[in-house]
């Protein structure tokens, strides 16, 4: 990725039409610094290409909201909201009595993936039709299936997330106000179409040159999904089986990388910076999303990362405690892992629930030498406290708390650079798709078709990393397999996704976080949720400019 962000520097890469119909938008201005025109040779597709990748890495990261990737987790089964931590344009998706066609967040999506495909179209238009030079007919087609893979990409999160969506399949060049829904049938036609000729058009995996470039097993990864979701798991479990049977990849089950001398887990290793990587030894990792700190690499990161803010405690908060690389950085505990999650999930002895790879207890850690008689001591919960330092100073513990700064937490997001130790940025790589994922589409797949056993054997390839206990045939459902998700991709997969892709949202989300206050009132549960909450609204700024069309609102909103 580091070669990636430095050809940003020396191409002019705009990509920024947008497909919503915004203020700036209809007044006709060019937003975008090249025209479709200008693709005539291999560096201006390697321009747009990359163009796409920085988009998404925005997508995925931006810190103009750091609130906002916290709607893929809460008001979902797994997590609940520390009452003391704002959520903006996160608080309807877990109050959704405060849900409507206004929300910003559903806006800021809706706009981010119309965006991500308009600029996609433009080098689709030109690998098919332009003009170029010094380039043959594979690789364009190989530029053209890159683009295809994150308009699939874009079409796959739309058309669960709002159902039927506006289909654009050609770069818009001029202001448009006569939208209108597709029937989702027709959008998933287009999703698999592009995603079929990535299969066959995209490189294999294996340059570690581009190791985060889309490839054929990223394409074979996300077509599964696609399947599970338009009711084909024969083909579903077709794509999974390409990638399962293709040698490339294993599951990581020894220890390795950074850390292997140290107390660890090969479950947690996978999550450390500097190990997530195939180059650096993660023989699971399908599609890593790479990031270098700005610092060190002009162009690294696109944005500031806020993912640790939301999934580290806020430990810091806490006299004696430091923010350390042990510990994951700062972070400021946006979300708490619900009591199903933390009591139920998990058997004792699963690797999953370690002490590496979920924080439960923490330990008195400040380096000052005024703190040397209780560095080490484990912080007392529930309860006030006073500790006399060595300098006789005494600090208090007001209650101290599971619940609102030291919630249990998830270690994947864990990152720390000592030259911030605010950590306001957190540039690490992020895991978009690994092995584990495959078999539990495969294992859905199987499921769906009837074949419980070869679930159950998908299944026991997770749980036997893990070190949990075997399943058989009798115990596959669907209820299962989203709890074996939650087990292994806790913190990781997009879990309302995953849901509304199942039909779950709602029953899992009423079952398991459930409007039971606790702790007076500092935990905020699921309110208000209501079946037409499994699709989002249409964002009625986009219904409002489209004059010219009918862009109908879904229901309940």
């Amino acid at each position: 990725m580091k070669l990636i962000y430095k050809y940003i520097l020396t191409v002019l890469v705009g990509c920024t039409l947008l497909f919503s119909c915004s203020d700036s938008f209809l007044e006709e201005i060019v937003l975008d610094r090249y025209a479709p025109e200008s693709l005539n040779d291999r560096l201006g597709f390697d321009a747009a290409a990359i163009g796409l990748y920085h988009h998404f890495h925005w997508m995925s990261t931006t810190d103009q909201d750091q609130t906002l990737i916290g709607i893929w987790h809460l008001g979902t089964d797994i997590l609940w909201a520390p009452s003391g931590r704002s959520n903006g344009d996160a608080r309807p998706y877990f109050d959704y009595a405060q849900m409507n066609s206004m929300d910003p967040a559903a806006r800021k999506v809706w706009t981010a993936l119309y965006r991500l495909i308009n600029n996609a179209n433009i080098l689709i238009q030109n690998a098919e039709g332009g003009q170029t030079t010094g380039m043959n007919q594979a690789e364009l087609d190989a530029f053209n299936a890159e683009a295809r893979f994150f308009r699939a990409y874009a079409y796959n999160m739309l058309v669960t997330l709002y159902g039927d969506v506006p289909l654009l399949t050609e770069a818009l060049t001029a202001p448009k106000t006569d939208f209108v829904r597709t029937p989702s049938a027709e959008v998933n036609a287009v999703i698999v179409e592009d995603l079929l000729f990535g299969v066959q058009s995209l490189p294999s995996p294996g340059n570690a040159s581009f190791e985060s470039r889309v490839n054929k097993a990223m394409a074979h990864q996300l077509l599964a999904e696609v399947y599970l979701r338009i009711g084909q798991p024969v083909e579903a479990e077709a794509q999974a089986d390409a990638i399962i049977n293709s040698g490339r990849y294993s599951l990581v089950t020894g220890r390795y990388g950074v850390n292997a001398n140290q107390p660890g887990d090969p479950f947690s290793d996978m999550f450390l910076e500097g190990n997530l990587r195939r180059s650096q030894g993660n023989t699971e990792a399908i599609w890593v999303m790479e990031a270098e700190n700005p610092s060190d690499v002009t162009g690294g990161s696109s944005s500031n990362p806020q993912q640790r803010r939301l999934w580290v405690s806020g430990y810091y908060d806490i006299p004696g405690m430091e923010p350390t690389d042990s510990l994951g950085g700062r972070g400021i505990a946006r979300v708490r892992l619900n009591n199903w999650v933390l009591y139920d999930l998990y058997e004792e002895q699963d690797m999953r629930n370690s002490k590496y790879n979920i924080k439960r207890q923490l330990y008195f850690n400040h380096p000052g030498s005024n703190y040397n008689n209780i560095r080490g001591q484990a912080v007392p919960y529930g309860q006030n406290s006073e500790f006399t330092l060595v300098n006789g100073n005494t600090i208090r513990i007001f209650q101290a708390d599971t619940i609102w700064r030291m919630t249990p937490y998830s270690t994947k997001w864990g990152h720390y650079d000592d030259r911030d130790p605010f950590g306001f940025g957190q540039w690490k790589d992020h895991m978009r798709m690994r092995l584990a994922e495959t078999y539990l589409l495969r294992a859905e797949a199987r499921f769906l078709q009837g074949d419980l056993g070869g679930a159950a054997a998908d299944i026991n390839m997770l749980r036997a990393r893990a070190n949990a206990s075997p399943v058989s045939a009798a115990d596959i459902n669907l209820d299962f397999i989203l709890d074996e998700r939650a087990r292994e991709l806790l913190a990781e997969e997009n879990r309302r996704m995953t849901l509304v892709r199942t039909g779950t949202l709602v029953d899992r989300a009423r079952r398991l976080t459930g409007t039971v206050p606790l702790a007076n009132g500092e935990i905020e549960t699921t309110n208000g949720l209501q079946d037409f909450h499994m699709k989002m609204p249409i964002p009625q700024f986009e219904i409002d400019l489209n004059r010219d069309g009918e862009l109908t609102q879904n229901p309940g909103y």
